[in-house]
């Protein structure tokens, strides 16, 4: 049975590797055989994946000692733990490979601090406040703890965090909430914009040298709580307006008086005038069977005072009869009216119409005149009675017009009311053929009352 002819050993000094550095452990080989032996080196364990060894074999010939040189290089990341790790290496002879000899020891990985820092977004704008956020990566392999801090180019903008100091893990990342405010409100005008710088600084342990702090620079654009745009919206919007009152006033409300005015006839006026007059006259005619039922039953008196004609007017009711007839004597104002249209060619004499001639015996009391140009003629237009001029009007001037008197107009027995028309220019009617000559029409409305006949 052959004996084993090599043996190892590694240097047992204490060995620390930083991450991202590099360390060298020595490594002794002895053949003690009686033939030339050749060895392959091997590690194994968890720094297997960084470490290596030089020369990767070594040939020695019997009684002789060689050397090799193990290389620690783990790298600058979070995945690499720090504290002992250990480091494993097989030494395997090439005449028997099933009986390597088997080294392990301990390697010290020291903790490092690396942290990265970003301001999302750089820029921001906004009426009342600005919002950021600060993602901090931590990259080192140990946790650290960093505080936050900021500061504006002017004091015409506040900083704040929600926290001022965080922990993050190794390899994790963890975002902190800024807010910028400016100190005054801007209600109009040019947009202000507010610079600031964010300090990230990792706290170093006891004993280590303080880190330098991560330098952010971000900005806050302050825009105007009134927006460039509106007095300009307001102008148009006003001008348009404006432009839509006048529209309204030039054509469209023209179109629909003259049309509302045209749909009211002398004959609807007429109409309603003649209701009017069936109602009172139903009224009336009610007021005379109480007062006549009131004559019946005082007719006893009346015949014991003898026959005097003071018994009949006391038995009268304050109103007169008002079954009298409109021509017979001693009745009350009966209403009345009457309507007229007159024609009239351009460039001849005026056209002259009787509207009304007053009853034998009975008074006109005249309250109302309503005289209609509906095609919108020029030239003039009189309205007159036995003692001169009612009215005297320009047709250019109006469409329809009516007159209410509240003291009535007295026109006496057998007297004429009259209307003269005098044609300059013929008007055009609303979506309607020009017409040959003008046209006039005149209603009149009022009381026939008990009255004396006209003079002459």
């Amino acid at each position: 049975m052959r004996r084993m002819s090599v043996s190892a050993s590694l240097d047992e000094s204490t060995v620390t590797a930083q991450p991202g550095g590099e360390a060298d452990i020595a490594l002794q080989v002895l053949n003690s055989g009686d033939t030339v032996e050749e060895c392959r080196f091997e590690v194994v364990g968890p720094c297997a994946a960084w470490t290596t060894v030089e020369p990767a074999s070594l040939s020695l010939y019997p009684g002789a000692t060689g050397t090799a040189t193990v290389t620690l290089r783990p790298p600058r990341s979070w995945e690499i733990a720090p504290g002992d790790t250990p480091l494993g290496l097989r030494v395997v002879p090439t005449s028997d490979r099933n009986q390597p000899v088997a080294l392990e020891r301990g390697v010290t990985i020291l903790p490092f601090t690396e942290v990265t820092s970003e301001l999302v977004p750089r820029g921001s704008a906004g009426i009342l406040r600005g919002r950021h956020k600060v993602a901090i990566d931590s990259r080192g392999n140990t946790p650290v703890t960093v505080g936050l801090s900021a500061r504006g180019a002017t004091e015409r903008a506040r900083l704040g965090f929600e926290a001022t100091e965080l922990t993050i893990p190794p390899g994790q990342a963890k975002f902190a909430a800024l807010r910028v405010r400016p100190a005054k409100r801007l209600w109009r005008g040019t947009p202000v914009t507010h610079p600031f710088q964010v300090m990230v600084t990792p706290r170093a342990e006891e004993g280590h040298d303080p880190y330098e702090p991560v330098v952010l620079d971000g900005s806050y654009e302050q825009q105007a709580i009134l927006p460039r745009w509106l007095p300009r919206v307001l102008a148009v919007a006003v001008l348009v307006a404006a432009v839509l009152v006048g529209l309204w006033f030039a054509l469209l409300r023209p179109t629909v008086r003259s049309a509302a005015r045209e749909a009211i006839t002398p004959q609807a006026v007429e109409s309603a005038a003649r209701q009017a007059d069936k109602e009172r006259n139903a009224e009336e005619q009610q007021g005379g069977q109480q007062g006549g039922g009131q004559k019946g039953a005082g007719g006893g008196d009346s015949q014991k005072g003898g026959s005097g004609g003071s018994g009949g007017e006391a038995s009268r009711s304050p109103g007169g009869d008002a079954s009298a007839e409109p021509g017979g004597a001693g009745g009350s104002a009966i209403p009345t009216s009457a309507r007229v249209q007159v024609r009239d060619r351009v460039g001849g004499g005026s056209a002259q119409e009787t509207a009304y001639q007053v009853p034998e015996g009975k008074t006109l009391q005249l309250t109302d005149i309503v005289v209609q140009n509906p095609q919108g003629d020029a030239g003039t237009l009189v309205i007159s009675s036995d003692d001169g001029q009612l009215l005297n009007l320009a047709l250019e001037n109006f469409r329809d017009s009516d007159y209410h008197f509240v003291t009535p107009i007295e026109v006496r027995a057998k007297g004429t009311v009259t209307i003269s028309v005098s044609c300059r220019e013929v008007g055009k009617p609303v979506k309607a053929p020009t017409p040959s000559q003008c046209s006039e029409s005149l209603f009149l409305g009022g009381k026939l009352a008990p009255g004396k006949e006209a003079n002459g």
